[in-house]
């Protein structure tokens, strides 16, 4: 690693630049933004960073979509749809991510709030666990608990299965964090925010091994776990605040590419 108290202070800066409310427009943060009641903000923000792949405006278009979908109520929707209602979804809703996945995903949702006490209680971390492995995979086997098409499986990452899950990952963070400054919500707390890992994806990895704070070479979960040892060591109350700092340094700065 770099030495430890410039990285420190080089990223303490980039996360004050990027952690502001002119970083939610472009950004699937946006989608959840557009509510006010907690279930619309959790659903909405769950359902967006699961197509959070690819052309980000190609993401906000498909996510307003979904919203469209459920009437832009979404927990109503969840809660009260017919089986009228889900055949009006129809096509391709994202890439790989079709009308098929979109529906099982309203049924399950629907499960996870009527039988399992919602999203915050079903992505819950216990007391003991230092990070989000575990929850993630709970998480995952109570979303499958219901009959579903294999091929939607692949729209939930596994961290088990050495998936970075960054963008499970990125939906918690935006659910977790408490900092005030207008990004992430801070509406929950079955996680502490020294429990995120910090979300891994090309532009956030890229960046963190040129700061000699990465050395593996593929984005996998072994990775999030190196990354998350040495970002405690710069804060370890709030490790994951500096996904702002790597993401923005990747994506607007092209920072490893201009070194």
């Amino acid at each position: 690693m770099e030495d430890l108290s410039v990285v420190k202070y080089f990223l303490d800066e980039k996360v004050e630049q990027y952690n502001h409310v002119e970083f939610i427009e472009p950004d699937p943060v946006s989608v959840p933004h557009g509510f006010s009641l907690k279930e619309d903000i959790e659903i909405s923000g769950f359902l967006a960073a699961t197509i959070a792949w690819g052309n980000r405006k190609s993401i906000l278009k498909s996510a307003g979509k979904i919203i469209k979908y459920l009437d832009n109520q979404p927990f109503d929707f969840i809660m009260n749809h017919t089986s009228a209602d889900l055949k009006k979804i129809q096509g391709s809703v994202h890439r790989t991510f079709n009308s098929d996945d979109l529906v099982f995903f309203i049924k399950s949702l629907q499960n996870i709030y009527v039988n399992k006490g919602g999203l915050e209680k079903v992505f819950a971390v216990k007391e003991n666990e230092v990070n989000t492995y575990h929850a993630l995979e709970r998480f995952r086997n109570v979303f499958f608990e219901i009959e579903h098409s294999l091929r939607t499986r692949k729209h939930i990452s596994s961290p088990a299965r050495n998936s970075s899950a960054k963008r499970l990952s990125m939906f918690l963070r935006w659910m977790v964090r408490k900092d005030n400054k207008g990004v992430d919500f801070g509406i929950w707390n079955s996680i502490k925010p020294s429990q995120l890992v910090c979300p891994l994806d090309v532009h956030s990895g890229n960046t963190a091994r040129m700061l000699k704070l990465l050395n593996r070479t593929q984005n996998d979960w072994k990775s999030v776990l190196e990354l998350q040892e040495n970002l405690v060591t710069l804060d370890k109350e709030d490790p994951s605040k500096y996904d702002f700092a790597l993401f923005g340094l990747g994506v607007f700065e092209q920072f490893s590419s201009n070194k």
